[in-house]
Formats: C-alpha cells, sequence, structure tokens
C-alpha cells in the first residue's frame, strides 16, 4: 500500500505512520510544523518530510490512501488535490478500523483513565505472551511505538477518544471502532468547546454503547453514577467493576488479590486500583489467568506523564502529571496526599485545554485541589490569546477553585520562584498540565528547589 498523511507531525499520526512502515507500506507526509519527539522519530525510520510545508504535487494518482490528521484544516491544499483526483481520504480512526476488521477490537473510552487501563492491559498480555495490535495514548515502558499493526494480532486494543474525528468529520473517534468490547472509565463534562452542554456530552458515550458488535460487551465502572445510568439502557452483555481491595503500608500500595495474597504496587492512587479492576476485567475476558495478571501488574510503573516521578530526594518528591480535566486534576491530587500523608503538598495546575481556560467552565474545577496544602495555578495569558478566550482575572481564578492557599503566576520564573519561597521540606508536588509549563524543565527546577 502507498500512503500518504497529511499532518504526519502529530502524536496519534506519527505513529500510525511508523506503524504502516514497520508493516511493509510505503508511507509519506507534510505537515505545516513537526516537534519533538516527532521530528528524531520520523527521521530514525525514514519518514521526515525534507521540507515543512504543503505540497499539492506529492498528491498523485498511484496513492492507495490519503489519511488526514484534525490538525489539517479543510482548505489544505494537498486535501483539495486528493478530493480533485478522488483518491480515497482516510481521518485517522477509520483507518485504524480498516486495518482492525477482521479483528476482535477492545475499546476503552471514557473522560478519564483510558490510556493508563489501555497500558495496563497491554502490559498484562506482554507478560502473558499475547500478540495483540494496539493503540495508546502515550509511550509506554517496554514498547518503542504507541501503534502497532500487523497481519497476524488476533486482537486489536484501543483507546477510544470523543473528541472529533477530522475537520471532515465532526463525530467522535471512538464511534468509527465498532468494539466486540467496549470499556467506559468515567464520565465527567470535558471539550466544552465540541460539547457546550453536559447532555451533549453524555449522549456520545451512549452512541458509544450502541456502537458495540452484536453479541458484544460492554465493560463499565459501577462506583461512577453516570455510566451506571448509561449501562442500564444498554441491552448488550455487560461486565461490572470497581476499585479494587488495597492495603496501605508506609505509603505503599498492595493489592488485596482473591486468594489472600498481597501484590505489591508500584503506582498510587484509589483511581488507579479502580484502573487496575478495568484491566483485569479485559484481560480475564481475553483469557489470561488472574495469577498471570497480578505478576505482571507488580513491575507496571505506569504510562509516560501518568503521576510520572521525575524526582525524589533529601525530602522532596516531584511529580509531573497529564491530569488536565476536574476530575483527573482532583484525583491526582487525592493520590498524592494519599501517597505522602506527612508532607507539605503543593499542587500546580497549568489550564491549558479549550474548557479549563473557559471562563463558563473554570468553575467545574471547584475543590479539584483541595487535599493540596499550597495551590499553585499557571495561568498563561498566551495560551488564551492562542485559543481566542476571554482573559480571567485572578478573583474569578481563585473563586472558581475556592483553595485557601491559593499563587497564581503567569510565567515561568514566577513559578520557579514561588515554588523556592513556599517549599517546606518533606514536601511533595505535582505538576498537572497537558501543556508544558510555558517549556519548563521540571526535573530541573526540582533541583533548583533543593539546592
Amino acid at each position: 500500500m502507498r500512503v500518504h498523511f497529511i499532518a504526519i507531525g502529530g502524536s496519534a499520526m506519527h505513529n500510525l505512520a511508523i506503524a504502516l512502515h514497520r508493516k511493509g507500506d510505503v508511507v509519506s507526509g507534510s505537515d505545516d510544523e513537526i516537534f519533538e519527539p516527532s521530528k528524531s522519530r520520523l527521521a530514525a525510520c525514514g519518514l521526515l518530510p525534507p521540507e515543512i510545508g504543503w505540497f499539492p504535487e506529492k498528491i498523485t494518482p498511484d496513492l492507495d490512501a490519503i489519511i488526514l490528521g484534525m490538525h489539517a484544516r479543510a482548505d489544505n491544499p494537498e486535501l483539495i488535490a486528493a478530493q480533485k483526483l478522488g483518491l480515497k481520504i482516510y481521518s485517522y480512526p477509520e483507518y485504524l478500523y480498516e486495518q482492525s476488521k477482521t479483528k476482535k477490537r477492545i475499546v476503552i473510552g471514557g473522560s478519564h483513565g483510558k490510556t493508563t487501563i489501555t497500558s495496563m492491559i497491554l502490559h498484562i498480555l506482554k507478560y502473558a505472551g499475547i500478540e495483540a495490535d494496539y493503540m495508546v495514548g502515550a509511550q509506554l515502558d517496554g514498547f518503542d511505538v504507541m501503534v502497532r499493526l500487523s497481519n497476524g494480532a488476533e486482537w486489536m486494543i484501543m483507546e477510544g477518544d470523543e473528541y472529533l474525528t477530522s475537520p471532515l468529520d465532526r463525530r467522535p473517534k471512538f464511534l468509527h471502532y465498532r468494539p466486540h468490547i467496549a470499556l467506559i472509565s468515567g464520565i465527567g463534562w470535558d471539550h466544552v468547546n465540541v460539547f457546550p452542554k453536559f447532555d451533549m456530552y453524555l449522549d456520545q458515550f451512549r452512541q458509544f454503547i450502541r456502537a458495540i458488535e452484536l453479541g458484544g460487551s460492554l465493560i463499565y465502572n459501577a462506583d461512577d453514577d453516570e455510566v451506571v445510568r448509561l449501562a442500564q439502557e444498554a441491552s448488550c452483555h455487560k461486565i461490572p467493576y470497581s476499585i479494587h481491595p488495597f492495603s496501605l503500608e508506609n505509603g505503599d500500595v498492595f493489592l488485596q488479590t482473591p486468594d489472600g495474597q498481597a501484590v505489591k504496587l508500584q503506582i498510587f492512587g484509589r483511581h488507579n486500583l479502580t484502573n487496575i479492576s478495568a484491566a483485569l476485567a479485559v484481560t480475564n475476558v481475553m483469557g489470561v489467568s488472574s495469577l498471570q495478571a497480578y505478576k505482571a501488574l507488580t513491575d507496571f510503573k505506569g504510562a509516560s506523564r501518568r503521576l510520572e516521578l521525575v524526582l525524589n530526594s533529601h525530602g522532596l518528591a516531584v511529580y509531573r502529571d497529564f491530569a488536565h480535566a476536574p476530575s483527573k486534576v482532583k484525583a491526582s491530587c487525592e493520590a498524592m496526599r494519599q501517597k505522602y500523608p506527612d508532607h507539605q503538598l503543593i499542587a500546580c495546575f497549568e489550564p491549558h485545554t479549550f474548557s479549563s481556560l473557559n471562563s463558563g467552565f473554570i468553575g467545574q474545577y471547584r475543590d479539584a485541589l483541595e487535599k493540596a496544602d499550597i495551590a499553585v495555578v499557571f495561568y498563561d495569558p498566551h495560551a488564551v490569546e492562542l485559543k481566542k478566550l476571554t482573559f480571567m482575572d485572578a478573583d474569578t481564578i481563585r473563586e472558581a477553585f475556592n483553595h485557601p492557599h491559593m499563587v497564581i503566576v503567569s510565567d515561568t520564573s514566577g513559578l520557579i520562584e514561588v515554588l523556592k519561597r513556599e517549599c517546606r521540606l518533606p514536601s511533595a508536588i505535582v505538576m498537572m498540565s497537558s501543556g508544558s509549563f510555558g517549556g519548563l524543565d521540571i526535573r530541573q527546577m526540582a533541583e533548583e528547589i533543593l539546592q
């Protein structure tokens, strides 16, 4: 197959390009900006475009497929050239389905926990020696790519995103996957720019359930009221799960297994104990024994940027986390407090998404940082400007989060200054953002605090 990517530099897109290249397809692509790590990874595979920009002359009749990234606009010159030639144009999720339509498809959906649950499943399958194709939203320890496609695997495990498919297709991505097994981890309103009312957002998950193949199953979080209500409406086979029994000892977490064993984990937090139950439910359906699954979980370290330890030295523990939605921020703060009950806890949050920077939505974060002794909000005016939103003053932000000890900063130097001033050892700091705190080197920051 000859496949051309329009917007090859995206996180998901470049991983799919590498997966197809490894599968033996002839891959080309274009983009108007390519950042790290996409740039280096594409270059290593010989897939980095020689020039940045859009080049309609690359679109030729001998191409078997065009894959259109969300970053491209409807007036993209390469897209227009492909339409004129009548070439087959796929969105990213459409092409994933095309590559997996003969396989048993498992799709992990939900407002939070998708990447971690998918990561846990893949970790367990690798330990059990079960081959599977996959698509996951973060770099995983022991896996060199985020997408794998093959001709031989029986299973396809996919992280199911409820966001829009492409500039030409306004449906959520996960509606294309038509799962045999669908999982919903939890529902908390997000993507307010696309779903301005919660009921609209909720309905996307209702449609996701309806997309389950005939004879398929729904695995769902029985601790989430919204998910339970949707599950009650569903007519397919249903498998509920709940938080896994556990115990704590000196900050370490132990799973309490049905046979009375205690399994020590490297991850922590009540949300992760619920995610473990989800992963166990999926791998059980796939035929993995409980013994194998529990053994695999003992060395699971988590996905990149999901409560990822950056530095732990001389009474200072610093983590970075991808949390951005209210439920995710709250869960991460609660996990940090559980892990470090006797430390000063500083929670730093950067509103970076359209929803979190929206004055009509920010009230959803009320009490999300309540477990922290000190809350720091990194409010970047440049991010607000890029998303063409109304600037919020400090009082609006303080009222929204409702935290008694809150500091608001707008640049990296101010953030570092605040952390140096407020930090009292022993201390735990969690840096939460889907962005980068203005390009902050978090490890370097942690070392400066220690000095």
